[in-house]
């Protein structure tokens, strides 16, 4: 074909040229080859109906046929508490026998399982579900996890007296005990075990374990928290034992409201592990009350990094806060470490309507959980039962995982924004664990880096490769504060620090860095001279802006450095011309410098912003206010953590003379967002309690916890599970404490309430000036919380 002949011809079909001949067609010869050619293609046509292409094969599916199993077992429900009274019995314990009826009873209701009788026995439980036999676990089974003592403990009270019975039901930790308690905590074990293995062994494609008691409390070595054998603890060590060729590494995650302490317990230094809990928190103050739940409790020795908490620092937690915990940290390791098999310790008591757990998680949102999860270790999955006292809440939240499990897509979430807590907690967890995780370090690559380098090297090299960022800053503001208001150094002499015997004997960390010391404490000049003078205390300033996400580098150029102290700062110098010491708190460094000057490598000894700054205001006070003769007025201003500081200095020294009426009227001022709220201890003078409640002003964040009210630990008559919210007020020693209207970050609070704590302050010095004798002296303190 040449350039100029076209792609396609458009001669008409009776004028198409055949083979060598040029002849044009003729119609009836045109008809009789149609005919032929219908023959063949007729021919041919039925020739293919009858050719096999491909084979016809089965489903070469592994996963798919098999039915979802699951354990259960009526004997299960003679583990009951005896009742000693009419109330216990129309108020049942909250682990109540008819927990897994109820879920039972509502897979048979919606058709999941056939069972009419609702026995546990049928020929036949339907096409979706089999069931998977339960048997008692071994005493070998056992003992991989728990103590001979526990377990023998726990076999003698099938013989012993009701009132001993009693008897150790009432000194034990939230637990109790009749004769059949020990046989269904071995079935309870025996069943997740059983319920595994079927899921190891292919014979279901994945399992539900209803059963009881629950196990995730229960430690090697003592039951606790309605558990008596930690079942998921057993059913994961004996599976490894097992099973040693087709399960290497397994991940339990633990959704239940309370922190699984025993689970965690058992694995703590197993590097084929992971364990992952989500649950309520509130520093360490729910149960099971230990500082074990915490984000920062990462696992020891070779299992070291293998242990994931995520701490609820608060109530009410949706299913946006689940969720956005599942897809930053869950996941992300799951996928990294890459198990064999997911156990899930899966208690609903933080379900919507569960008055222990007053979460509201929905059943949808358990039901997208599950189907999470199923994604990983080739849907392997095993969930086995754990709290959730609610009879209603526990049966529709068993019924959506269970339908998951079955394949059913999962109901719409009932909240799709996770709250500021959610996320302040998520991102001390992705700091936490990026140390260990990969997938983790996604914003904070180069400094783990540098945290790991520095111990390693001199101090003076390290600091000549790295300046710490909140040391710039600092410097920045120190230049500014001379340049507008002539503040300059107040120097600290370390060697006085170390040694002055007037200090209190706490350590105190000396930060590396030179220019944060000489820049840390400024003063107006002239300062002895002053008559009044405002000591403002506060955290570094806030740095805002956008972080490149792979390293953490910060985006320096649409970064500002937020000050909002200089309203402050005009009021007290420019216009009222009193004298103002200003200290900067660091919160936190990396460089620690010990005696010989290389770095502390001492992981007993961690640098605390707030120790730091109680240290610094006793060094203060010793060593320059109590020497300024003309001192007569002193005003606390406190922002953020580093207000511990001053109320340490009043509690600690004699700021204070509470014996005058008329002459000393002393006043505190501090802004608080949502830091713990400090007490006053005083060890010089009783009555100073009631003249910090009256003198002192703190404001804190619109969503304080401490104004949800108290956490009691008495409700429904379980002390360790109940939360009895109530609304007391707070005790004198805390101060006059002030929730703020409309503000939560501390830049807000400190904006919304700056010229109320100025009037505070100035209202007090105006009275010293108008009193008959004008004699005494005044301190006055106020103060701003964040965190």
């Amino acid at each position: 074909m040449t350039e100029a002949e076209p792609l396609f011809s458009e001669t008409p079909l009776d004028q198409l040229h055949i083979g060598s001949k040029k002849r044009k067609l003729k119609s009836d010869e045109i008809s009789s080859d149609n005919d032929q050619n219908n023959n063949v293609l007729s021919k041919i046509f039925n020739v293919n109906e009858q050719a096999i292409i491909v084979p016809s094969v089965s489903p070469k599916l592994s996963y798919t046929p098999l039915k979802t199993g699951f354990c259960y077992d009526v004997r299960m429900r003679y583990h009951a508490k005896l009742f000693t009274s009419y109330y216990e019995y129309i108020d049942p314990h909250p682990e109540d026998p008819r927990r897994i009826y109820r879920i039972y009873k509502i897979l048979v209701e919606n058709g999941l399982i056939n069972d009419p009788s609702l026995s546990g026995n049928s020929d036949d439980f339907g096409e979706l579900m089999v069931k998977i036999p339960v048997r008692e676990a071994t005493a070998e089974e056992i003992l991989l996890v728990h103590s001979s003592d526990l377990f023998k403990f726990l076999e003698s009270t099938q013989k012993m007296s009701k009132k001993d019975l009693l008897k150790e039901t009432e000194k034990g930790d939230s637990i109790y005990f009749n004769h059949d308690s020990f046989t269904c905590a071995k079935l309870s074990c025996g069943g997740v075990i059983e319920a595994c293995k079927a899921v190891v062994e292919g014979k279901v494609k994945n399992a539900f374990a209803i059963v009881r008691p629950p196990g995730h409390h229960a430690e090697p070595n003592s039951p606790g928290g309605f558990c008596l054998f930690s079942n998921v603890g057993v059913a994961a060590k004996n599976i490894l034992r097992n099973y040693p060729e087709s399960v290497r590494k397994i991940a339990i995650v633990d959704w239940d409201v309370h922190h699984g302490n025993g689970t965690q317990k058992c694995f703590y230094d197993n590097p084929n592990v992971l364990y992952i809990s989500i649950h309520r928190y509130e520093s360490g103050k729910y149960y099971p009350g230990t500082k074990a739940g915490d984000y920062d409790q990462c696992g020891e020795g070779l299992g070291e990094g293998f242990n994931v908490n995520i701490p609820w620092p608060i109530t009410g937690m949706k299913d946006a806060d689940y969720i956005y915990a599942f897809n930053k940290v869950v996941l992300p390791i799951l996928f990294e470490f890459n198990p064999d098999l997911i156990i899930i310790s899966s208690g609903f008591d933080a379900a919507d309507g569960d008055l222990i757990g007053q979460c509201h998680v929905s059943p949808g949102c358990y039901g997208h959980m599950t189907d999470f999860l199923k994604t990983l270790a080739k849907g392997n999955l095993c969930v086995a039962l754990e709290g959730g006292y609610n009879l209603n809440s526990i049966s529709i939240s068993a019924l959506a995982v269970t339908k998951a499990l079955i394949g059913e897509p999962p109901d719409l979430l009932q909240s799709t924004i996770p709250c500021v807590e959610a996320i302040e907690t998520i991102y001390k967890v992705l700091k936490q664990q990026s140390k260990y995780w990969k997938c983790m370090r996604a914003g904070f690559g180069l400094i783990n880096d540098i945290t790991k380098l520095v111990p390693k090297i001199n101090s003076h090299h390290a600091q000549s490769i790295y300046s710490n960022l909140q040391d710039a800053v600092r410097t920045h503001q120190a230049n500014e504060l001379h340049e507008k208001y002539g503040l300059i150094n107040l120097p600290i002499l370390f060697n006085d620090l170390g040694e002055n015997k007037t200090v209190s004997s706490s350590t105190t960390y000396h930060v590396l860095s030179n220019t944060q010391f000489d820049d840390q404490i400024l003063s107006t000049v002239d300062i002895y001279k002053e008559e009044t003078i405002v000591m403002v205390v506060h955290d570094p300033a806030e740095v805002w802006g956008y972080i490149e996400p792979k390293f953490g580098n910060i985006e320096l150029s649409s970064s500002v450095i937020v000050n909002p102290l200089n309203k402050l700062y005009n009021w007290i110098v420019t216009e009222k011309k009193y004298g103002l010491i200003d200290v900067c708190i660091p919160t936190s460094t990396i460089f620690l410098q010990s005696s010989n000057g290389l770095n502390n490598t001492n992981k007993n000894e961690q640098y605390s912003n707030v120790l730091y700054s109680q240290e610094l205001m006793l060094y203060i006070w010793d060593n320059y206010l109590k020497f300024f003769k003309n001192l007569k007025n002193l005003v606390f201003f406190g922002i953020g953590e580093s207000y511990a500081g001053i109320v340490h200095l009043l509690g600690h020294r004699l700021v204070v003379n509470t014996s005058f009426n008329n002459d000393v009227k002393p006043n505190n001022y501090r802004k608080n967002s949502t830091n713990n709220i400090r007490t006053i201890i005083p060890i010089l003078d009783e009555t100073l309690v009631d003249w910090f409640y009256r003198n002192s002003l703190i404001f804190t964040s619109n969503k304080h916890p401490v104004f949800d009210g108290d956490n009691d630990s008495n409700g429904n008559g379980h002390h360790h599970f109940g939360t009895g919210h109530s609304n007391r007020k707070l005790r004198k020693k805390f101060g006059r404490v002030i929730k703020s209207e409309h503000s939560d970050n501390i830049t807000d609070v400190f904006n919304e309430n700056c010229e109320e704590a100025i009037d505070f302050a100035l209202e007090t010095i105006e009275d010293y000036y108008s009193s008959e004798d004008g004699s005494g002296y005044t301190s006055s303190s106020s103060g701003f919380k964040d965190n």
